[in-house]
């Protein structure tokens, strides 16, 4: 998880520290170039001086010549060890000063610099020709203590090594840093590999980072709705176990009943007659257990928590009333109940099979529940600016104080009257809060029955 980011940290900060230790080195460079510059332009303004200390020749053609010296001149010549002169005539001979420094002659009038290695010294050297009362002579003055020359034998001391040390020790200091900012992740990380597959707590966010707190935050959210998917697994399973144990052990026992009743006769009989009643109780009890297990797949499928990822899409909620009104009005006239219609043309974002789904066990429930000669009525439109779904009848209602509770699973109001399983608005509700609502239970008309309700997006 941080190899890369770590990489990448390191590699867009370790550059400009190794730039800033080069500009470092090349600034000291052009110090110490500074200097030596400054040097030379001192020595060639020697020259011009060191020509006019000449006052004239000696007497014979071996004395010396007679000086009077400039201050400066003088200066320069305090320390022999690091100074040094020479004065050659035309015909390159050595007129006064010191023997090592004749060589060849400039071939202008312009000063001539050079480096000379004399007794393990380094000295710098400054060429020209000048007038003097000798005549043009070449003027050699070489200094011993010229900065350039100390600059070079100390660079790598003085200079490099140190800003290599630095750049090395920042170098060092960046890793150390990188890996101490993103130690959170590293310790995130380690904290999700020892984990085990059912350990879905939330982690700690307040001792994050600011940095690292958004993608805790966000983890942590991810871990609530697997926790909350893998719950509602666990409570359908529970549920669905609990449910289908009673039907199934009731066709059991009718027909470890038949089986019983075949082996005893003597002799055995290839058929058996059944009495009527048992028949339908086994009808009965077929159709309980295949309605159950629709429920239970509905109910599963209706997760809020499974389908929150699928794309909702336009939904025509007249059209999808128009259809529920004719699967259920066969249901309806058996039981002689007025099943209407009241919908206007209105578009709903939602998916259209869960909401089918809520419909249909809304439109059952009621028309299961109302009397006979009743009324049920369905209805779609807008209200508010927002689309519904509404479906009324006429029936025994639900008291207020048992409305919170009749939307849960399996829970049945006592004393209801025909079979059930408890399962109808409990689907209902589920897909209401998939499509970001939920279900309005009320009373209807003239405070009788009950009015169910469902408010959609737009």
């Amino acid at each position: 998880m941080t190899s890369g980011l770590r990489t990448r940290l390191l590699m867009m900060l370790i550059p400009p520290v190794v730039a800033l230790a080069l500009l470092s080195a090349w600034l000291d460079y052009r110090a110490a170039a500074s200097v030596a510059l400054e040097q030379d332009q001192r020595l060639a303004a020697l020259v011009p001086l060191l020509a006019d200390s000449l006052l004239s020749p000696g007497n014979r053609q071996t004395d010396s010549p007679v000086f009077l010296l400039a201050p400066a001149i003088a200066r320069f010549l305090e320390s022999p060890a690091t100074s040094s002169i020479a004065i050659i005539d035309e015909s390159g001979r050595l007129v006064h000063g010191e023997e090592w420094l004749v060589g060849q002659a400039p071939d202008t009038t312009e000063a001539v610099f050079e480096n000379a290695e004399h007794d393990g010294v380094t000295w710098r050297i400054v060429r020209q020709r000048q007038a003097s009362v000798l005549g043009n002579v070449v003027i050699v003055l070489a200094d011993a203590s010229d900065p350039r020359q100390q600059w070079r034998r100390n660079i790598v001391l003085k200079a490099l090594l140190p800003n290599l040390v630095l750049a090395a020790l920042a170098v060092f200091a960046v890793r150390w840093t990188v890996q101490r900012a993103l130690k959170p992740l590293l310790d995130l990380r380690d904290a999700l590999e020892r984990r085990s597959p059912r350990d879905l707590t939330a982690f700690d966010a307040r001792g994050s980072p600011d940095e690292v707190r958004p993608l805790v935050e966000s983890l942590n959210r991810l871990l609530g709705l697997v926790n909350a998917q893998a719950e509602s697994q666990r409570r359908f399973i529970g549920d669905a176990a609990h449910q289908l144990r009673t039907p199934l052990a009731s066709l059991q026992a009718q027909v470890e009943a038949w089986a019983q009743a075949a082996d005893s006769q003597t002799p055995p009989r290839q058929t058996i007659e059944l009495p009527t009643q048992q028949v339908h109780k086994l009808q009965d009890a077929t159709r309980r257990t295949s309605q159950l297990a629709s429920q239970l797949l509905a109910l599963s499928r209706a997760d809020a928590h499974a389908i929150a990822a699928q794309p909702m899409r336009p939904v025509e909620l007249k059209e999808l009333c128009a259809s529920l009104l004719e699967v259920h009005l066969d249901a309806a006239a058996a039981k002689q109940i007025d099943l209407g219609l009241d919908a206007e043309p209105v578009q709903a974002w939602g998916h259209e099979w869960l909401l089918r789904e809520l419909l249909a066990n809304l439109v059952d429930n009621a028309v299961k529940y109302t009397p006979p000669r009743g009324t049920v009525t369905i209805r779609c439109g807008q209200r508010d600016g927002r689309p519904f779904l509404e479906v009324e009848d006429d029936g025994p209602g639900v008291p207020p104080d048992q409305r919170a509770q009749v939307t849960q699973r399996f829970y049945r109001m006592s004393g209801t009257q025909g079979e059930g399983n408890g399962l109808g608005l409990a689907i209902a509700d589920e897909i209401a809060r998939a499509h970001g609502g939920q279900l309005e239970l009320d009373s209807g008309a003239h405070g009788r029955g009950l009015k169910v309700t469902l408010l959609l997006a737009g």
